[in-house]
């Protein structure tokens, strides 16, 4: 029968266990019988005397167990059980023999002396001073984990978190947890503002504690940064905190003005005369951003006219025709330090980039290609012909050199900045705030800056608007694209974006060649149809592979969320077979061959380019959030998941790590930024109205390069175009530029 209860009893046999989380499946053997247990622990060796707490519940396939809820570790009462539990690998560097020795020379005194007086472990045959000292030290650690295990399951901590904490403060985090349980919030992934505040409450924290106060404005500004935002109005952050704190608006207002004289957060006032609050390092972000633009937009090179006479040899000489825009763009970029170009698809970016390259090239410059994403990157060597990179790579993050305002370590910076001519960044639209000022640190004065991108895409995931303010100043030259050439004219991928981005309805059938509609309101058969199409009919049409068709979503969760939606692909697109291994993390299932994703940025990840034979011919570090991939080994004996990524870089993955990816047969729209697919095919029923806006469908439909697909319903597709809201987001790099370049704000 189920139900709640105690046990007390020594564990006899380990059956399983996760070393991830510390999921243990045991048996115990309590008033002579044997009781099989489930449960999360950080160490858990045979022999351990354990009191638990839990449920008796009745699985359908194991029958009777007990799912352990909290547990109590005793020293082992018997001679017998002491050496069982030490003999059991519990210590390394015992094993059964050194253990039998141990005990008779200690009896159940054997313990204690191992954590409080390990020296004397000398004592016994075979054991010397050093590694006396060795196994008192690993001792001494699993005994520490046992007790902050136990310590901090009092406030609702379960063991993986407790592990991570163990990990990040050791013997610290009582202190931690007695003083400002807030750091806990900052320092360990996991643990948000709210499960902080939890812990601190628990702890005697007052709801008006300044501490408290302090963190959850803090907290809100993070919150606001996690939007997008790098500030947010004073009345709106007071009423924000105020509400998450429980609290009257004047606490919250009164702690401002500590952190103010803290320099945690800035506090100015607008043109407008309101009030407004960054956290500290957004402020000086921006600020430093609008400085570099302004030291490199300077006028210099080659003047209108000579600029324009060696491009028109130019394009003589390389039989290129440009338009009137497409010219303004290269002399404009021969004759300044800064130039931004943007414009929507089949606008001519790739040839301006081409056209510029050139130029600089025949007067014996050099010239730099970077983009945001591998994928971005891959594309711009694609159409330029010459190598591009990430910006992390083109920065040479991961080697030595000093830390910008995020701690990511860039090799390129001030101090070693970056030696070359012409630096052009491609995809700027996805390009936040602190990646812009990692950049501009490495490019010095007299080397010119040109950033292309579309500004009426999504904006980057991470905080900032910088292509959009940068234009919004007025303080840099800037070639706005809005002519559709010719050869794109026939696309109707093309020209249904540009309308989707002039708010213009398209028609929505069939019969396209390269822009579909298809009705349907079930979704069940709009899942039978995605399968269909990535499976069998897309990739012959547009010449390309099944996994080279990306779906994309506007939701994670739901029906045709990306979550549900990847798991039904990957039993159609990549079932179980013969020498395909598997790895369950959590609710998610990895499978050799799987099509992932890493959805945080890991800087220190080590990759390597493999020549043949598998031998490493290139190395770097750094994953990036959207950078997709393909399961390509799973070893359980090492613990490792081999995934190799774009460019052919291959990353061995812990298992350990293995949070940061899922799978990615469909993608959010938000991460497919600045990627490009042969084929999109997009399932569109029905959402909520904040999320289903216009430049969502024009940010999905423009990453399609060959075909684009519609499954859904006519009227969501309708209200989407109609629908011009965006999520607001409060930025200033404008108003910063414009302090800086221009006289008259």
């Amino acid at each position: 029968m189920d139900g709640s209860g105690k046990v007390t009893g020594t564990v006899s046999h380990v059956v399983f266990r996760n070393d991830e989380n510390g999921y243990t499946v045991f048996e115990i053997t309590a008033e002579g019988k044997e009781l099989t247990c489930v449960g999360n622990f950080a160490s858990l060796p045979e022999g351990q005397l354990v009191e638990l707490t839990g449920q008796f519940t009745e699985h359908p396939s194991y029958g009777r167990q007990f799912r352990v809820e909290s547990v109590l570790f005793r020293t082992p009462e018997s001679e017998e059980a002491m050496e069982l539990y030490l003999g059991s690998g519990a210590v390394r560097g015992i094993g059964r023999a050194l253990a039998s020795r141990i005990v008779k020379k200690f009896g159940k005194d054997s313990l204690r002396i191992l954590e409080e007086e390990p020296e004397r472990l000398a004592e016994v045959k075979g054991i010397s001073a050093r590694m006396a000292r060795e196994i008192g030290e690993t001792a001494a650690g699993q005994a520490g984990m046992r007790r902050a295990a136990m310590f901090l399951e009092q406030y609702g901590i379960g063991l993986p978190l407790a592990m991570k904490i163990y990990r990040q403060y050791g013997e610290d985090l009582y202190g931690i947890i007695r003083d400002n349980p807030y750091r806990l919030a900052d320092d360990i992934d996991g643990i948000g503002f709210l499960k902080a505040d939890r812990i601190a409450e628990s702890a005697g924290f007052s709801k008006d504690s300044e501490t408290r106060l302090k963190c959850g404005v803090l907290y809100c500004l993070l919150t606001a940064a996690g939007e997008g935002s790098v500030y947010l109005p004073r009345e709106l952050l007071t009423a924000r905190a105020a509400a998450l704190l429980d609290v009257d608006p004047g606490l919250v207002d009164e702690v401002m003005g500590d952190l103010a004289l803290d320099h945690r957060i800035i506090i100015r006032n607008t043109r407008d005369g309101e009030s407004i609050v960054y956290a500290g390092r957004y402020y000086y972000l921006e600020l430093n951003c609008a400085r570099m633009l302004a030291d490199l937009a300077f006028r210099f090179g080659d003047d209108p006219e000579t600029a324009a006479e060696r491009l028109e040899k130019q394009q003589k000489s390389s039989r290129i025709v440009l338009e009137e825009e497409q010219k303004e763009a290269v002399v404009t970029a021969a004759g300044n330090g800064l130039l931004v170009v943007t414009g929507g698809p089949g606008t001519g970016k790739t040839t301006i980039i081409n056209e510029i390259i050139r130029y600089f090239r025949r007067d014996g410059k050099s010239v730099s290609l970077a983009a945001p994403t591998g994928r971005a990157a891959k594309r711009m060597t694609e159409a330029t012909g010459y190598e591009a990179s990430t910006i992390h790579r083109l920065l040479e993050i991961g080697s030595s050199g000093e830390e910008d305002a995020f701690d990511i370590r860039f090799s390129k910076n001030a101090a070693s900045p970056l030696e070359t001519d012409v630096v052009i960044i491609d995809e700027m639209s996805m390009v936040d705030i602190s990646l812009m000022f990692a950049l501009l640190s490495a490019i010095v004065p007299g080397t010119r800056l040109i950033l292309v991108g579309d500004v009426d895409q999504l904006p980057s995931v991470g905080p900032g608007a910088v292509l959009r303010d940068m234009i919004a100043s007025g303080a840099f030259p800037c070639v706005k694209l809005t002519r559709i050439f010719r050869q794109s004219e026939s696309s109707d991928i093309v020209v249904n974006a540009h309308k989707i981005n002039r708010g213009e309805q398209i028609e929505l059938s069939n019969r396209s060649r390269d822009f579909f509609f298809l009705r349907r309101d079930d979704v069940n058969r709009i899942i039978s149809n995605i399968i269909e199409l990535v499976r069998d009919k897309l990739p012959p049409y547009v010449h390309a592979e099944p996994f080279d068709i990306q779906v994309l979503s506007p939701m994670r969760k739901g029906p045709l969320g990306v979550i549900r939606l990847n798991a039904i692909l990957q039993q159609y697109l990549n079932p179980p077979g013969p020498g395909k291994r598997e790895k369950m993390i959590g609710d998610r299932l990895f499978r050799t061959g799987d099509k992932v994703m890493q959805t945080k940025n890991n800087y220190s990840i080590v990759w390597e380019v493999r020549g043949r034979y598998g031998i490493p011919e290139e190395e770097g570090s750094g994953i990036f959030n959207g950078d997709m991939g393909l399961i390509r080994e799973i070893d359980e004996e090492a613990r490792l998941m081999t995934i190799e990524f774009d460019e052919g870089r291959y990353v061995d993955y812990p298992f350990a790590d293995l949070d940061d990816l899922e799978l990615s047969y469909a993608v959010t729209i938000h991460k497919s930024q600045g990627s490009e697919y042969p084929a999109v095919i997009l399932p569109l029923l029905s959402g909520p109205p904040m999320l289903m806006t216009r430049n969502l469908l024009y940010t999905a439909v423009t990453r399609a390069k060959s075909c684009a697909v519609i499954l859904g319903s006519e009227e969501t597709v309708r209200g989407m175009i109609r629908n011009k809201s965006e999520q607001l987001r409060f930025t200033s790099l404008d108003e910063r530029i414009r302090e800086i370049c221009l006289e008259d704000p």
